[in-house]
């Protein structure tokens, strides 16, 4: 059966969730933002872009953008993506009142190394001297630290899978299937024009749920696929593909294994990318 836990990951996605809500500064009543060095983390995305500005471990600044400017991973418009996050650093700039130079932004895990490197030039583009790479699945990781279990990141585009033991990643790979697949079900099925359908998704969930169940299936037997040597241990779902709700059941019913929910799941992997920031 699926299992969501209150911890102290719950709090941190919170405020994040919370700032990104607000679209404005780190402090609702106008108080100062904290001093000291501030981690930037890019989430380029296949659907939206994320950055989160971290001080310390507490989120400060968060804002979002429509993407579109990658698929499964991989830049396909690189002037578009450089000008979202653009954007979302200058405004993050002028909210905190001080210079961002550095970041760190992620990849899906096991693409191509020029892909992921188009990945740091897009934020370096956009105005971020130094950058630092990370995978997807590490990043997840770094914001829920898991000891013993699978952390599944469902994006855009794909399905990256780590496994760890002890706190030691000992497996990682990815598939290609994610909420874009689940949007052309989505789109296909009541004749919405692809764009609409994340929207509807959002908006619908009730209505949306039955058609995506196939492609939640699909999505379940790439998780199988990747954790061969992993089935004694819990999921962690990642991504704010799966933020529908009953994923979790779905998932857990179809796999016969515990699946770890987490509200505000989409910001996961951002916060885990700022904490792997310079």
């Amino acid at each position: 059966m699926p299992v969501s836990t209150m911890t102290s990951v719950d709090g941190v996605l919170g405020a994040a969730a919370a700032l990104l809500a607000a679209g404005g500064p780190s402090d609702p009543a106008g108080g100062p933002t904290p001093d000291g060095p501030l981690r930037v983390g890019v989430d380029l995305g296949t659907a939206t872009c994320v950055l989160v500005v971290l001080a310390g471990e507490r989120p400060v600044w968060v804002g979002a953008e429509p993407s579109g400017a990658l698929r499964d991973g991989v830049v396909v418009d690189f002037a578009r993506a450089t000008a979202t996050v653009g954007r979302l650093r200058q405004r993050a700039e002028a909210a905190l009142g001080v210079p961002l130079t550095g970041a760190a932004t992620a990849y899906p895990p096991c693409i191509p190394v020029g892909d992921a490197r188009a990945c740091r030039f897009v934020c370096e583009a956009a105005g971020f001297d130094s950058v630092e790479l990370v995978d997807e699945v590490t990043a997840a990781h770094r914001t829920l630290d898991v000891r013993d279990g699978v952390v599944v990141d469902v994006g855009g585009g794909s399905t990256g899978v780590g496994v760890f033991r002890d706190g030691e990643l000992v497996a990682l790979d990815d598939r290609p299937g994610g909420g874009h697949h689940l949007d052309l079900m989505l789109a296909g099925a009541l004749g919405l024009a692809l764009e609409d359908a994340e929207p509807y998704k959002r908006t619908h969930p009730t209505e949306s749920f039955p058609i995506l169940v196939p492609g939640l299936h699909r999505i379940a037997e790439n998780i199988r696929a990747l954790t061969p040597d992993a089935a004694d241990l819990p999921l962690h779902l990642a991504g704010g593909a799966l933020m529908l709700p009953g994923t979790g059941d779905v998932l857990a019913a179809y796999l016969e294994r515990t699946v770890v929910t987490y509200p505000h799941a989409l910001l996961i992997t951002p916060v885990g990318i700022a904490r792997s920031a310079p």
